[in-house]
Order: C-alpha cells, then sequence, then structure tokens
C-alpha cells in the first residue's frame, strides 16, 4: 500500500510538471505496465483530479483544472516559495488577501515538514514589512482584471483619475504591472484614440482607481500591444511632469539600474560602457540633483535648460564646500 502510495505521488508530479504525458512514457517513468497507469489514474480522479485520457494505442494524460481544489504536490523549494508568498501577501496592500494568506499560511505550516520550517521561520523573523498605509486594490477587483488580460475580454469600468475626475471607459485589457508600490492596467482604451469611431489608444490606469468593473463577453485580439512595463515606467516616470530629460550616462546600463528604478526613469544601454537616461520632473532642480547622486559622469542631451540647472547646483555645491 505504501509503495501504491509513493507511485501516486510521483505520477502527480509528472503529470504537473508539464501539460501532457503518453501513456508509454509515464509507465517508462514510473517502471510499471501501461495497465497500471490507467489505474492509477483511476486512483487519482477518485481523490478529485482532473485527468482527462487522449485515445490511442499508447494513450496519453493531461492533468487539468477541476471544480474543486484537490490536495496540492510541493516539493521542498515550492513549500517555501508558498509559505513565503503567503507571509508577503499578508502585509499586501490588496484588499481581501491579507485575511485569506494568514489562513492559507496556517493550514501550510501546520504539515510543513519539520526540516523546512527553520527556513520558513528565519525568513519570517528576519523581514519587517515597511507598509506605507496608501491606497489599496481590491482583491476581487484584480481578479477580475488578470482573467480579462488573460482573455483579451472587452470591460468596461468607473475611473477616478489624480485630478479627482470621474468617467466609464471601455476598454480591452493587456497586462498587469506590479511596480512595487502599486499595480497599474495596461489597456487599450476602446472610446479614445484618432479615427471615427475611435481606433483605440493604449492607456494605464492605477488600478486602485478602478471601480466595478464588468466583462462585456466580448473578446477582441490585441495587434501589436506595447511592452507593458516599459510602458507603465514611461507613464509613470515622465508622462505626469512639465519636464522630460534624457541625459547619457557614462556607466554600464546594468550599473546605473541598481539606482534608477523604473519608476524614476527608462533607461537605454548605448554599448557596454554607457546609457541614455530618460526622467520626468515638475523641477530641473530636482532632475539636477538625482543627476549628481547618481556619483556617475553624465552629459545633458534635453532640454537645454537642464545645463543652467546643473551649473547653477555646481556653483552652489562649490561655494557651500568653499564656506566650510
Amino acid at each position: 500500500m505504501l509503495e501504491t502510495s509513493a507511485r501516486l505521488l510521483r505520477l502527480l508530479s509528472l503529470l504537473s510538471s508539464r501539460r501532457s504525458w503518453a501513456g508509454d512514457e509515464l509507465a517508462e517513468r514510473l517502471e510499471v505496465t501501461p495497465r497500471t497507469v490507467r489505474r492509477d489514474v483511476d486512483k487519482l480522479r477518485s481523490l478529485g483530479y482532473q485527468v482527462d485520457a487522449a485515445p490511442g494505442a499508447s494513450g496519453g494524460y493531461r492533468l487539468r483544472a477541476g471544480t474543486a481544489l484537490p490536495p496540492l504536490l510541493l516539493d521542498d523549494e515550492e513549500a517555501v516559495a508558498v509559505a513565503v508568498g503567503l507571509r508577503t501577501a499578508a502585509g499586501a496592500g490588496v484588499t481581501g488577501i491579507a485575511e485569506a494568506a494568514v489562513r492559507a499560511l496556517a493550514g501550510l505550516e501546520q504539515v510543513l515538514p519539520k526540516r523546512l520550517r527553520p527556513r520558513v521561520e528565519a525568513l519570517g523573523a528576519a523581514t519587517v514589512p515597511l507598509t506605507g498605509g496608501g491606497p489599496t486594490v481590491d482583491g476581487d477587483v484584480l481578479v477580475l482584471l488578470a482573467a480579462a488580460c488573460r482573455d483579451s475580454e472587452r470591460i468596461r469600468f468607473g475611473y477616478t483619475d489624480g485630478a479627482g475626475r470621474s468617467s466609464q471607459r471601455h476598454a480591452v485589457p493587456h497586462r498587469l504591472v506590479h511596480t512595487g508600490r502599486r499595480w497599474y492596467l495596461v489597456a487599450l482604451d476602446l472610446d479614445r484614440g484618432p479615427g471615427e469611431p475611435p481606433q483605440g489608444e493604449w492607456r494605464s490606469y492605477r488600478a486602485d482607481r478602478v471601480r466595478a468593473p464588468r466583462a462585456s463577453g466580448h473578446r477582441q485580439q490585441l495587434a501589436d500591444p506595447p511592452d507593458a512595463a516599459a510602458f507603465v515606467s514611461a507613464a509613470v516616470s515622465t508622462a505626469p511632469y512639465r519636464w522630460t530629460a534624457r541625459v547619457r550616462l557614462q556607466a554600464p546600463v546594468e550599473v546605473v539600474q541598481r539606482r534608477v528604478p523604473p519608476t524614476v526613469g527608462q533607461l537605454e544601454a548605448e554599448g557596454d560602457d554607457a546609457c541614455v537616461l530618460t526622467t520626468g520632473s515638475d523641477s530641473l532642480d530636482a532632475i539636477a540633483a538625482h543627476l549628481a547622486w547618481l556619483g556617475v559622469p553624465f552629459s545633458v542631451l534635453s532640454p537645454p535648460q537642464l545645463k543652467a540647472a546643473v551649473r547653477s547646483l555646481g556653483w552652489k555645491l562649490v561655494a557651500s564646500a568653499d564656506a566650510s
């Protein structure tokens, strides 16, 4: 009986590792006959796992989602990753997720093998979340947006922009982007763009400002969608500001990336030893100070007014140093 149970776990692990398996392949991996594989598949089905069987001489098997969640099989690394992820989710800025994450974590830690407990407990004890008290995203809203992205399904929703103006939007979601502080939805806004009627315009929306999204049931294939992460980076680092600056930095892009997150600016490599930063601000003095803080040689490409701000900052720093 113990051998059969171990074989079932091994079979389940194999079915979870890739989309489909031929019956002969499974029999060879498990060192049993195809007939035994068929019996073991029937036992998995009786436990709630939805295993599809393909017709044919050799047959084939595929694990799919069912109507209820059966027991999950996790290896050591997966179990630690899930436990750490649940601890993080318990303090995340998604409404309705924290309580469910705590319940799931309690259930997981109850059955976690002793050899894994020190790793999970060490991570938990050493990690202190820094919560900012900012706006949170409704968990149900996030799930609906994610499903619409997956299915390229049109949705309608209410939206409140940064100035407090409310409007109704009709869009085709593309991707969700998480910057570490906020969630953004990248979507094709069907009510905006050139043409009559509008051909659509790519927009980014803060997910915490989305209200009552509704799936329409209509799918639309998206042609040439943008890189969602780069699109959001541009939207939050340059688009909202009065000034947009382009600066060539004399350092490899990998080095600069450590100090310039995507929410601050966009980086383009120029060979192995230089890169171009595009960033924005309502203050040229703020951009000049940030460039000085980076600690690498740079040259201003645009706007010309930024050069004057950099000179002014340099004179002020020299005067302060001389005064000291």
